[in-house]
């Protein structure tokens, strides 16, 4: 009787070391899903179709995303652009998926950069669910940035 208890508790202890194994499994996996977020490029084509159509309605802002976005305008060349591009890599896997972070390269969608009015880089455009975009000029610390989107995207 005594054996049988006994192997009934190691069954159970195993059982039970098993499934905290399965959960500590699926913590790492989410996190690991989370941090998989990136920044997405975009193009034209793109930004008519997920961000604003300004070529339909150029008179009114409206945002067409499910989620609040950042869009950093930037080109190649430029240095502080460099600097800032691991630093919003962070962030799309900080944030996951709370907002998008776009980059649209000036160089290559001069039509963007206009319509914007980008004069210098980089330019960081702010785009909450409800209400205005905001513009910001240059690159900021994480930590400013980080303030920017829970202030102005989050709502925080």
């Amino acid at each position: 009787m005594k054996k049988a208890l006994l192997a009934g508790l190691m069954l159970l202890a195993m059982a039970g070391s098993a499934a905290a194994q399965t959960r500590e499994n699926d913590k790492r996996n989410n996190a690991k899903k989370e941090n998989t977020m990136k920044t997405i490029h975009l193009t034209k084509a793109d930004f008519l179709k997920k961000v604003a159509d300004y070529e339909t309605n150029p008179q009114e802002w409206k945002y067409l995303g499910d989620k609040p976005a950042l869009i950093d305008f930037y080109a190649t060349w430029c240095g502080p652009c460099k600097a800032l591009a691991p630093v919003l890599e962070e962030l799309a896997a900080e944030y996951g998926d709370q907002i998008y972070i776009y980059k649209v390269d000036t160089g290559e969608e001069q039509e963007l950069a206009a319509v914007f009015g980008i004069r210098s880089i980089p330019s960081l455009l702010f785009i909450p669910r409800e209400g205005k975009p905001q513009m910001a000029v240059g690159a900021m610390p994480k930590a400013a940035l980080k303030e920017h989107i829970d202030r102005i995207l989050l709502g925080k």
